[in-house]
Order: C-alpha cells, then sequence, then structure tokens
C-alpha cells in the first residue's frame, strides 16, 4: 500500500447482511459518488482500499460481514493551466456546462498538445474544476474530434459527473 499523506480522507464500511456477491470497486464507487469508478479501481490497485485488512482486486466479490476500509489521498494539482479562450456558453447551472466545441479546437491536452484546449478554456470560466481528481479531463463526459463542431457537456461536480457518464452509458 502506498504511503497516504495526513490529510488523505479515511472511510471504513461494515457490509450488513444481505448484501453478498457485489464487486468492490462497484460497491465502492456507490458509497462514494464522489469518486469514479476508474478511480476507485486505481485507489484498489494502489491498495488504499482493502477488504478485512487485506488489499483485494477490483472484481473481488464481497460477502455479508466483510469490512471495506477506504482512503482517499489529496487530489494532486492540476497540470493544467486556465487559459482565457472565448467559449460559446449555450446552456449553464450549478452542475453541467454546455459549450458549442468549434471545429479546430481539441478537447483535452494530448502529445502535442499541451495547451490551447477547451480544457483550458473551460478552466479559465470553472476553476475549482481542476479539482475533480481527472487532472487532465475534469468534467469531461464524452469528446468530440479535433476537427468535430459540436455540443460538449461538462460536468461542474462529481455527482453531475456520475451522472452524465451513467446516461452515456446507456444511450
Amino acid at each position: 500500500m502506498l504511503k497516504p499523506k495526513n490529510n488523505s480522507t479515511y472511510k471504513t464500511y461494515h457490509l450488513s447482511v444481505g448484501i453478498t456477491g457485489v464487486r468492490l470497486d462497484r460497491f465502492v464507487a456507490d458509497k462514494c459518488p464522489e469518486l469514479t469508478r476508474t478511480h476507485v479501481q486505481k485507489l484498489i490497485a494502489d491498495g488504499f482500499i482493502t477488504v478485512n485488512g487485506r488489499e483485494a482486486k477490483s472484481s473481488l466479490r464481497l460477502d455479508s460481514g466483510d469490512r471495506v476500509d477506504v482512503v482517499v489521498p489529496p487530489v494532486p494539482p492540476s497540470p493544467l493551466t486556465p487559459e482565457a479562450i472565448p467559449l460559446l456558453i449555450v446552456y449553464e447551472d450549478e452542475d453541467l456546462l454546455v459549450v458549442d466545441k468549434p471545429p479546430g479546437l481539441i478537447v483535452h491536452p494530448a502529445p502535442g498538445h499541451p495547451a490551447h484546449t477547451l480544457i483550458n478554456a473551460i478552466l479559465s470560466h470553472v476553476p475549482h474544476l481542476a479539482q475533480m481528481g481527472d487532472s487532465l479531463r475534469p468534467g469531461i463526459v464524452h469528446r468530440l474530434d479535433k476537427d468535430t463542431s459540436g455540443l460538449m457537456i461538462v460536468a461542474k461536480n462529481r455527482v453531475a459527473q456520475m451522472d452524465l457518464i451513467e446516461q452515456f452509458r446507456k444511450r
């Protein structure tokens, strides 16, 4: 297990009678909606989530009486820099932002394109997104290719992000 930092978040869950057979990653993602399932799987792989005091795999099926300990280290600072790139905002509320992405604009940094992306522009408009956990794609729930124009939906908090991801998955 990696050594957690002092300002990590610690949670413990005891599975009650009748809860059996659920996967570890799904259980933790359901209990911690602020974490994406991908983030949960990384925490499990890195040893930050244990079952009955032992490291486990994401696919482990839990049984009644199991104890699940979760350590969530603090989010590292985002390597992204906000940039004052004009955005065409179609809709915005406290949970989401919808922008019209023009052709030629890359959605998120990639090799050879570390800046001047839609994410850099969005971070200038919604700075707290940099703290959402995904350091290179904060709030992004889908993508459009560089040369494609269209509406991009951006989650402004973890709960909205999980809900939008689920909606896209079910489409």
